[in-house]
């Protein structure tokens, strides 16, 4: 009699993924033995050179610093596997540096002899600015500095990610605040992005960064790592009861509406959203949402949140509010603009970015309708179509120190001076207005800190403080867009399905 051989299940070991030798771009390997004779000190820096915003918030060294270099990093075993590693990697004869790794184990007790200095987590810096220097503390370790550089500049993408929900987060602001309230401003903008990002990391220190900003999120992961990273147990994000099209469409096109009377009755207190769009949107707004179950949304304590998924959504949503306004009313805000009956509103999360944000609150607001009465759902948008030349990130050596004399290091490519980097060691200062500059260092105005040293976390931060560091001030402050919107080419914007926004530039005003 045959039998299945049965096995314990057991997870995968992390294979290599935990080891810094690892950790690095391929050719870093050999970079230990190409410094000058005499080199004893490599001074770099990290920086926005330019790109889509003019100013970014840093945000993610922590989660970096705390996951890869806090602590013991380095053991003879890692050392061991990276040396296997490297000899089926590289050409034969390849010199792997490894009395270098073995002296941080024997003297540091494996722990990385650096120090970080960065600008507090949550700080908006004008582009072109220093954000983060790093320099070893053990002349025998002049090489590790650059070698970390794969690891840090990572930190571009929840930099980024932070970045583009900011500026989101503006806009939306300066368009609740010219024609509505911005109080619930916090949940204007839904993280919808886990599934469409490259892995679960992503998912978490994405998420993580656009909770800077707001409150609403669907992405679990960005709870952990906000809990985990950035000490925040509660208060991180939220969210609510909601439909997806499975739950709907499976009781059958002639029972969507039934559908529809079950979420009601589901959930008769609070916020609940239901997706609308399964065959006939509009039809789902006039005809099951605003006549027979109109009673059941107005009866209820608390708001029903329509969501469409489809279509144009400059076009659509405009649409879907001139329909719930038909059937439930409008009052008018303070500023003169139309808001639905405080029991129905809309949230829109299908092609949201930037521009379509822009595209949507331009649209309504021209037609007199106030921001109020959307929130915003946002998933590739928000957390997957950036890279680090959304904002040019850089990490450039600009310093070294070699037989005792300090020497400047730049670069200066004629082929691109966009690419120039800095020289010497700099330090961060406000000028005299405020603005935050830089400069040649050590400064003791400086405004960046000591956050890692010789393998310890040296500043800690929490979410609150960084959320306090990104708040936008006051909002009569903001500009609102130009609408409609023209982009770079001249032609009016269009988004990936052909809409055009408009065919020459208008500045709206309040």
């Amino acid at each position: 009699k045959s039998r299945v051989p049965r096995h314990r299940h057991t997870r995968y070991p992390n294979v290599a993924m935990d080891n810094i030798l690892l950790l690095t771009d391929s050719y870093k390997v050999s970079h230990w033995g190409q410094y000058p004779p005499g080199t004893t000190t490599v001074y770099s820096y990290f920086e926005s050179r330019g790109g889509k915003y003019a100013e970014t918030c840093f945000f993610g060294l922590q989660y970096l610093l705390k996951k890869f270099l806090v602590g013991e990093v380095v053991t003879t075993a890692k050392i061991d596997e990276a040396e296997s590693f490297f000899a089926a990697h590289f050409p034969p004869g390849f010199k792997f540096n490894r009395a270098g790794w073995e002296h941080i184990v024997k003297k540091h007790k494996g722990r990385l002899p650096l120090k970080i200095r960065a600008v507090p987590e949550g700080t908006i810096v004008p582009v072109k600015n220093v954000l983060m220097t790093i320099e070893n503390t053990d002349p025998e370790c002049y090489w590790l500095t650059n070698y970390v550089e794969t690891l840090l500049v990572q930190v571009w993408y929840p930099m980024t990610v932070a970045t583009h929900s900011r500026e989101q987060k503006k806009v939306i602001a300066a368009y609740l605040h010219a024609t509505g309230d911005a109080g619930g401003l916090g949940f204007k903008l839904h993280d919808f992005g886990f599934r469409g990002v490259s892995s679960v990391e992503t998912a978490g220190i994405g998420g993580c960064a656009h909770l800077v900003n707001f409150l609403g999120t669907d992405t679990m992961a960005s709870l952990v790592v906000a809990k985990k990273y950035y000490a925040c147990a509660e208060g991180c994000g939220f969210s609510i009861p909601a439909s997806e099209h499975s739950t709907i469409t499976s009781w059958g096109k002639d029972q969507e509406v039934d559908a529809m009377r079950n979420m009601l009755e589901l959930y008769p207190e609070g916020l609940v959203a239901c997706v609308s769009d399964s065959f006939d949107v509009f039809k789902a707004c006039s005809e099951y949402w605003g006549t027979q179950l109109k009673d059941k949304v107005t009866a209820r304590d608390g708001c029903l949140v329509v969501r469409p998924d489809s279509g144009d959504p400059t076009t659509t949503s405009l649409k879907v509010l001139e329909l719930l306004g038909a059937k439930f009313g409008t009052v008018q805000t303070a500023k003169g603009f139309k808001l639905l009956d405080p029991h129905v509103r809309v949230i829109w999360g299908d092609g949201i970015d930037y521009d379509t944000l822009c595209d949507i609150l331009g649209n309504l607001k021209d037609k007199g309708w106030s921001a109020d009465n959307l929130a915003f759902g946002s998933g590739g948008g928000l957390l997957q179509k950036l890279n680090r030349d959304t904002q040019k990130c850089a990490f450039k050596c600009s310093a070294v120190v070699v037989d005792g004399v300090e020497r400047d290091v730049f670069k200066d490519p004629i082929t691109d001076k966009g690419k120039i980097s800095k020289k010497g060691k700099l330090a961060l200062v406000k000028t005299e207005d405020g603005a935050l500059t830089t400069v040649k260092g050590p400064r003791d105005d400086d405004v960046l800190v000591d956050v890692f040293v010789d393998g310890a976390l040296v500043k800690e931060c929490d979410l609150a403080s960084v959320r306090a560091l990104a708040d936008l001030g006051p909002l009569e402050a903001l500009p609102l867009p130009v609408w409609p919107r023209v982009p770079e080419n001249g032609a009016a914007a269009a988004g990936e399905n052909g809409r055009a926004s408009g065919v020459k530039a208008a500045v709206s005003k309040p």
